[in-house]
């Protein structure tokens, strides 16, 4: 049967497959089928489907294929891109019939219900696994919902808000017929410099881990083998944003104790969530890359932590062992290293196939060795339900209801309201009074989806597209004129400069100019753009690129009142829009509705509520700015630059003002394996209803290794009506004070504690008593 465009239909290739295969176990006498018994455990179908597995079979499980050819692109000699490209049709269905290959990533439409129907044809059928980037809403399909980045969405500090959108992304996934996605990504951000800043939930171990295990329950549901739940992977372990100089992959020169002590725990807590798939990062960690850091992978993933998922290497993590970082003499050397590490699956390292087989078959790796890494890959997609679950057929027919649709554009919303934060506010200038009758909307991201969009969506990724398809949409411009309407505000536009180029002539700028001059408000919005963020785009300059400061400094020229939106995908040192705009909001990449939630809260519509999740710094040269640094820098600052962030880690300020009071311990002495409650009183004394977003910090006084001045424990998002006072209670587990100490032991060490509870990281916010651990 033939589809209406000449193809034959999807549902007709998939019910063709199962005939065949299940004509397959007919024929094979000696194939015991039991491993199809669905009344049997996950773990005793997976003994059974491995002991009939051929060499090659379990080699091709642990291979994961891009159908998307990406080559270096170099320039003098050096490495600055990519250059994309299509497997042809033969090399694809050569790796599903003839190489078994487990599992393909970037795969999109039609071509994965055709790859799923030859898997269906070969001796096991064994269903391909499909992974997909999915890193703020299914974004590499042109027509799902674009959420917030990770680093925009962790500034509303709402775990079921992120929840929700790990939930919506599993569905449109799923719809998709994709079985996997690659995050959260679980870095932390504290060089600035790093051109993946953006992909990250911030700067704090504690925040990222709470808000990487509610992503991961909202991607795999209640069970991974509902038809909506995707499988999460968490990323890059370990260390990964770590690296020397900000610069992407490279050296990461930390001790084996600072990676268990600052790095691990958000690892630690997706496992607990329940997260089933681990990626290791392309970096080294003091020489040894990640992939073949044996006591990281086996010893503490795998032995420590009774990790029961799989690992999968990051893209051709196994051939850069021998092209990249030069620990291995050839690719069998690397293969070798890859496997024995605890590595269990390999990203798009073709030759790993034909390698790993015949090392095999010279003894020089045991069959044993990959029976490991081939059990786990089963057994995750066993618990999935991937041999049940009816595919692809079904899967389009759902996704015209399931992309975008209402229900997933409100939540959408919901959380960039909450993400948006709001940095300065002279004069109560926000929300705008209805004197403002004339607004001039100035700026090279004022309306550029692409900007608001940040990286990893169809706009970037697989094969670049610029034309979206949704109607929902909303630049800062668009989302300013749908409201200015309402009030009967009158909204021009100009885009002032280029964000990174310098123009030739002055036209853009001087027109941009005389549109400010006859405007009773300028709204400038100014950042960066997908070419300043991503890999291969680390950055030594944190300012504003191309002419956007001496357009800023122009439109402050006019004595016109001046509201600056940031759109960008990381901190930019900013302290000229501090000193001089009237007001500041950062939205970082907002997504596909960033535009609308920003306006409803320049004209009021919504109270601003979100608070950062990374420090910003006055100047590159004072990096790193994060909040919870060491003590015993002589002097604690440097001699040109103030010693504080210019916005610090928790920050964000709000139409409304809140007041803390009556801080108390449910006990101020406890042992090491009690649980306290944190309590205070939160008032609101302003004029609106709104959110707060109460934190609780921990100082050890004094420890046998050095500590940070404070680390976040505990947060909550509270809604408190004006006049009203709330107690916010927040539950410390004492063992959560643990260090690693100098012998790698994690330990609570008895002693005093200072705790503290405010509105952000700085001391002057927070109210603080003293809890005596013995």
């Amino acid at each position: 049967m033939k589809s209406s465009n000449g193809k034959q239909s999807n549902e007709n290739l998939y019910n063709t497959a199962e005939a065949k295969v299940d004509q397959t176990h007919l024929n094979q006498s000696k194939l015991d089928p039991s491993y199809l018994d669905t009344t049997l455990s996950p773990e005793i179908r997976t003994e059974r489907l491995l002991a009939q597995m051929t060499l090659e079979e379990k080699v091709g499980q642990m291979m994961q294929i891009s159908c998307m050819k990406a080559d270096p692109e170099f320039v003098d000699g050096k490495a600055v891109g990519w250059i994309y490209s299509r497997m042809s049709d033969a090399d694809r269905n050569d790796w599903v019939q003839n190489k078994h290959a487990g599992s393909f990533l970037h795969v999109l439409g039609d071509e994965i219900h055709m790859i799923q129907a030859l898997a269906k044809t070969t001796r096991l059928g064994i269903p391909v696994m499909f992974g997909i980037d999915a890193i703020h809403g299914h974004a590499l399909h042109n027509g799902a919902t674009v959420f917030p980045s990770q680093l925009a969405a962790s500034c509303s500090w709402d775990r079921e808000a992120i929840k929700e959108m790990g939930r919506i992304t599993a569905k449109e996934v799923a719809a998709d017929g994709i079985h996997m996605t690659f995050s959260p990504v679980l870095c932390i951000a504290r060089d600035l410099r790093w051109g993946r800043v953006g992909e990250t939930f911030g700067e704090d171990p504690y925040l990222i881990g709470e808000l990487g295990s509610a992503i991961i329950k909202g991607y795999q549901g209640e069970s991974l083998a509902e038809s909506t739940s995707i499988l999460a992977c968490a990323k890059h372990y370990l260390a990964y944003g770590e690296s020397v100089g900000g610069r992407d992959s490279y050296d990461t020169q930390i001790s084996f104790r600072k990676a268990r002590e600052t790095f691990l725990p958000p690892f630690e807590k997706a496992i607990k969530a329940g997260c089933m798939s681990i990626m290791t990062g392309y970096q080294s960690i003091d020489g040894t890359p990640a992939t073949a850091n044996q006591p990281l992978i086996k010893g503490i993933l795998k032995d420590e932590l009774d990790f029961t998922g799989f690992i999968i290497t990051d893209w051709n993590n196994t051939e850069s062992l021998v092209t990249q970082q030069r620990v291995c003499e050839n690719l069998a050397e690397a293969s070798k290293v890859t496997i024995e590490s605890g590595n269990d699956m390999i990203m798009n390292t073709p030759a790993f196939f034909e390698t790993m087989v015949e090392l095999v078959k010279v003894g020089k790796v045991a069959e044993a060795t990959l029976d490991d890494a081939v059990r786990r890959i089963l057994l995750t997609k066993f618990k999935m339900g991937l041999f049940e679950k009816v595919h692809q057929s079904e899967g389009l027919e759902r996704s015209d209801s399931v992309f975008a649709c209402d229900a997933h554009l409100e939540r959408n919303l919901e959380l960039t309201r909450k993400s948006i934060v709001l940095l300065e506010n002279k004069n109560a200038l926000l929300p705008l009074s209805q004197k403002y009758k004339k607004i001039a909307v100035i700026g090279p991201n004022a309306d550029d989806l692409r900007a608001q969009y940040g990286d990893w969506t169809y706009f970037t990724h697989p094969f670049p597209k610029y034309e979206p398809s949704l109607t929902q949409t909303y630049t800062v411009l668009k989302g300013i004129e749908k409201f200015a309407k309402a009030y009967n505000v009158e909204v021009n536009y100009q885009r002032g400069c280029d964000v990174s180029e310098v123009s030739k002539d002055d036209f853009e700028m001087r027109a941009a100019i005389e549109l400010a001059d006859t405007s009773d408000l300028i709204i400038a919005v100014v950042g960066d753009t997908i070419e300043q963020n991503g890999e291969f785009k680390d950055r030594a300059n944190l300012d504003l690129m191309g002419e956007q400061q001496l357009l800023l400094e122009k439109l402050k020229a006019t004595g016109k009142p001046m509201v600056v939106v940031l759109v960008n995908g990381k901190p930019l040192s900013i302290p000229w829009i501090k000193e001089n705009a009237d007001a500041v909001i950062e939205t970082f990449n907002s997504g596909q509705l960033g535009g609308l939630a920003l306006a409803e809260i320049v004209f009021g519509e919504c109270v601003p509520s979100g608070k950062l999740s990374i420090s910003f710094p006055y100047h590159v040269g004072q990096l790193p700015v994060y909040y919870n640094q060491l003590p015993g820098w002589h002097g604690s600052k440097y001699i040109d630059l103030p010693m504080t962030a210019l916005y610090p880690f928790g920050y964000g300020l709000s139409y409304t003002t809140f007041k803390y009071s009556n801080l108390g311990l449910s006990q101020t002495i406890c042992g090491p394996t009690d649980s306290i409650t944190v309590s205070v009183e939160v008032t609101n004394t302003g004029n609106y209803d709104g959110e707060e977003i109460v934190q609780l910090y921990v100082s050890d006084l004094v420890s046998s290794v050095m500590t940070p001045f404070k680390m976040l424990k505990g947060f909550e998002r509270v809604k408190i009506n004006c006049g009203e006072t709330k107690v916010v209670a927040i539950k410390l587990e004492i063992e959560d004070l643990a260090i690693i100490d100098a012998s790698g032991k994690k330990i609570v060490e008895l002693g005093a504690f200072k705790i503290w509870m405010g509105s952000d990281s700085r001391d002057t916010s927070l109210l603080t008593e003293t809890l005596i651990v013995n």
